[in-house]
């Protein structure tokens, strides 16, 4: 997904969970930052590189592909962009490595859901929003994996876009018109001809150019997008998604998850969704995800202020940088993106468990720190100090 879901829409569902137009605010800002905390800027103010959420295309460029820098790797888009779906599935063939790997592919409604929701339960708003991004994500980034593998996530030319022959949620007929990928990163996806710009074929398994949907480019990104293709993974069978009605469960998983945040459940399950909450919106919610565009943020943005009225400013990756590196060391945690850092190295230490513990050791190895002493991977280091001395996310 992009901003204008990451942040836009996230600020429409959390305000009509029944958050505050500043809470709705700070949740949207921290779902939006996972796309922007890099090793790269916590370098520029000081923060710990290991709380990074994801990573530039220049950071990537330089990655390790031994063991150490996949697991590296698998631990970022592992736990904020590709959830797995399910950690113990059993494909029915492949060596230890394919499945393994296969075990990460990304779907929503998974047992890991229900951990990162949990976890940001009496936590921070940071940590809502950081919950909210891995949500969403597994919608739209499902049958793909967040660790390099040619095998699971690489496309080939048998790739379609269904493209409706009307406009809007009521169109039914649909045009197959065959998906062109070109490799020009400074190229912009051209609609009207379905060129769509993807990574470089790479024939090495372990490839960058193989993570995530990176060779299905930007198409599970876009909301209108509905396309089909075989991938190696499902024996070559034909998957079709259908971006407009997953992202509108999406939304309307974000209401309900966040309404049990915020204390209006005492559970939190999986495949339940707030369509009662959401049923006034649908006809205009549908439009916005019907659009075919390549940016939808003014639409949603005038949805979310329209819910509110009140104005959403435009998403700064550096708005709270200046507090933290301005904060004293013994205050840097209680600033805005010191709460975000503990909320992200606490999903990462919790994906990583879980993965770990599925007897899967692609994301190398971590505990959980509450019952641990402190024992864990170094990445979690001062995450672990602060659970020692029991302070709260």
């Amino acid at each position: 997904m992009q901003i204008d879901f990451h942040y836009y829409a996230t600020y429409s569902a959390a305000y009509l969970a029944g958050y505050t137009h500043d809470e709705c605010l700070a949740i949207c800002y921290s779902a939006q930052f996972v796309d922007c905390c890099t090793r790269t800027l916590l370098s520029t103010v000081d923060a710990p590189e290991s709380a990074a959420t994801t990573q530039l295309q220049l950071e990537m460029m330089d990655a390790r592909t031994d063991l150490l820098g996949l697991q590296d790797i698998t631990r970022i888009w592992a736990s904020f962009h590709f959830l797995p779906r399910d950690l113990h599935a059993d494909p029915k063939k492949g060596t230890r490595i394919y499945k393994a790997k296969y075990r990460l592919i990304c779907g929503p409604n998974s047992d890991l859901l229900i951990n990162t929701v949990n976890l940001a339960k009496n936590k921070s708003l940071q940590a809502v929003g950081i919950a909210m991004h891995v949500l969403a994500d597994t919608w739209a980034h499902q049958y793909f994996a967040g660790t390099p593998s040619q095998v699971i996530n690489n496309t080939d030319y048998w790739f379609y876009e269904l493209v409706p022959e009307s406009a809007g949620p009521e169109g039914g007929r649909f045009t197959e018109r065959r998906v062109t990928f070109r490799h020009n990163p400074a190229g912009k996806d051209d609609l009207d001809k379905s060129i769509y710009t993807n990574t470089v074929y790479q024939i090495q398994e372990n490839s960058v150019m193989s993570l995530g949907h990176g060779r299905a480019g930007h198409l599970p990104d876009y909301s209108f997008m509905r396309y089909k293709y075989l991938p190696a993974w499902a024996e070559y069978e034909e998957i079709l998604k259908d971006n407009p009605s997953e992202y509108y469960n999406a939304f309307c998983q974000m209401v309900y998850a966040m309404k049990y945040l915020r204390g209006e459940f005492d559970i939190f399950e999986k495949e339940h969704y707030d369509t009662e909450s959401v049923s006034p919106y649908e006809k205009e919610i549908r439009w916005i995800l019907e659009k075919r565009q390549l940016d939808s943020c003014a639409d949603w943005k005038a949805f979310g202020e329209k819910l509110s009225g009140r104005e959403i400013p435009e998403f700064d990756s550096e708005r709270y940088c200046e507090e933290y590196t301005k904060a004293g060391e013994e205050d840097k945690d209680s600033t805005f993106l010191g709460s975000f850092i503990r909320a992200a190295l606490a999903q990462k230490s919790m994906v990583t468990r879980k993965i770990y513990e599925s007897g899967n050791l692609l994301a190398g190895y971590s505990v959980e720190y509450r019952n641990s002493r402190g024992l864990g991977i170094r990445d979690f280091i001062r995450f672990a100090e602060r659970e020692m001395r029991g302070e709260k996310s």
